[in-house]
């Protein structure tokens, strides 16, 4: 049996910037309508997932050790 080779492991931040980067791609060939404004949504919705992620990162709100 094949063993699969992992390449390295993708941070959470890795994949939220490539999956907003496929989403705008995608968005940029779509025609205005419900579908445009779907794919409009998911990049608002990346966009607070990556604000969040980078305030829980911040030091203000690390424990202290």
């Amino acid at each position: 049996m094949q063993r699969r080779v992992r390449s390295k492991a993708h941070s959470f931040e890795d994949r939220i910037a490539a999956e907003k980067a496929r989403i705008e791609e995608k968005q940029a060939g779509t025609p205005h309508g419900p579908e445009h404004e779907a794919l409009a949504t998911k990049v608002r919705q990346l966009d607070t997932a990556s604000r969040i992620n980078d305030r829980l990162r911040s030091p203000e709100l690390q424990s202290p050790r």
